[in-house]
């Protein structure tokens, strides 16, 4: 890189978030310079950026942000550091960043629960002006946490008066039959991860002296069948193993006063080969129908740590190639190739 194509950008940080923004070690500052392929150098209370015209504006930009989370008493974290750095040249960040002030409850440890990315706050607001939200996408993306989060600010706020959760177990045929117990011991395990961020957002206790009174149930799709739903957040997780008969049933249980989110995730269908998923058919009949809100979350929408993202994005080029070979094969057959 030859000097005359480089610029210098400058940007002032207070002493007291120097170090939330530099990281420790400085290892923020490592990450940006090595994703921007840029110098930073901190002089007293002003920081230099060096570098090619782009990756300065980049990195200058991922900095201001940075700063600006930093004076709002907001964590910088490795996760949101990455996200401001993937975004930086496709987003406006000013927008990027307020996306932290949207507060949707604190959990039972006194964490603040909020949005994360652009996709979850676009997925929080249709949830908040819509009657059903199909919530789709791959694994760490937040589709159920999130649901989750709403459906219990709803029932503590007295806009609805139960919490309904549910999944299809679609091993729930001969193979749970061999395991011990009763229907619900045996349908328990495709369950326990609603019952793990119950007890994270609502606290062990509360969440049990709720369930205890009916006001919380936690169960299989099946018992769905026959029943109307009034006044009640209905959650359906893992929906992309419905079939349409069920996912039909589901969505016409939906009463007065309901909300309904359905959430899955497209690559990760489990169903018997050759059955159609009710997610897929649902999303393709319903588009387009007022007070159903759809939205696609993608890779960078994930907050679990930054490698899942990476490994996320390299099953879909995998997936991708494999279409092209397999199309390329299927013309080749017919003398296109």
């Amino acid at each position: 890189m030859s000097k005359m194509s480089q610029i210098e950008r400058t940007i002032q940080l207070e002493n007291d978030i120097i170090l939330p923004v530099f990281g420790q070690f400085d290892s923020n500052i490592r990450k940006i310079e090595k994703s921007c392929g840029v110098q930073i150098v901190n002089r007293g209370d002003d920081v230099k950026v060096v570098g090619e015209e782009r990756g300065v504006h980049k990195a200058w930009s991922v900095l201001n942000s940075m700063a600006a989370l930093a004076r709002r008493g907001e964590e910088i974290t490795e996760q949101n550091l990455e996200y401001f750095i993937s975004s930086a040249e496709e987003a406006d960040l000013q927008e990027l960043e307020k996306v932290y002030d949207n507060l949707i409850c604190i959990t039972a440890n006194g964490r603040p629960l909020k949005p994360k990315t652009m996709g979850q706050k676009k997925y929080i607001d249709l949830m908040k002006n819509n009657t059903v939200v199909f919530g789709i996408g791959p694994a760490g993306t937040g589709k159920t946490y999130l649901a989750m989060a709403m459906a219990i600010t709803a029932f503590k706020n007295n806009e609805v008066n139960r919490i309904i959760l549910t999944r299809p177990a679609i091993e729930a045929g001969e193979k749970l039959g061999f395991l011990p117990g009763d229907l619900q011991q045996k349908v328990d395990p495709y369950l326990r991860p609603l019952y793990d961020a119950l007890y994270e957002i609502m606290g062990v206790e509360n969440f049990t002296k709720n369930m205890e009174k009916g006001l919380i149930e936690v169960a299989p799709l099946a018992y769905m069948r026959g029943r109307t739903l009034d006044n009640a957040y209905i959650v359906l997780d893992e929906a992309q193993n419905t079939t349409p008969e069920q996912m039909k049933m589901f969505l016409t249980r939906i009463g007065y006063g309901s909300k309904a989110v359905i959430t899955g995730d497209l690559t990760q269908i489990d169903l018997a080969e050759g059955k159609r998923s009710g997610l897929l058919e649902a999303t393709k009949i319903l588009s387009g129908i007022e007070g159903i809100g759809m939205i696609t979350l993608t890779n960078k929408d994930v907050v679990r740590h930054p490698l899942v993202q990476k490994i996320i994005l390299a099953y879909e080029k995998f997936e991708s190639r494999k279409r092209s070979d397999a199309d390329g094969k299927k013309d080749s057959r017919w003398g296109r190739a």
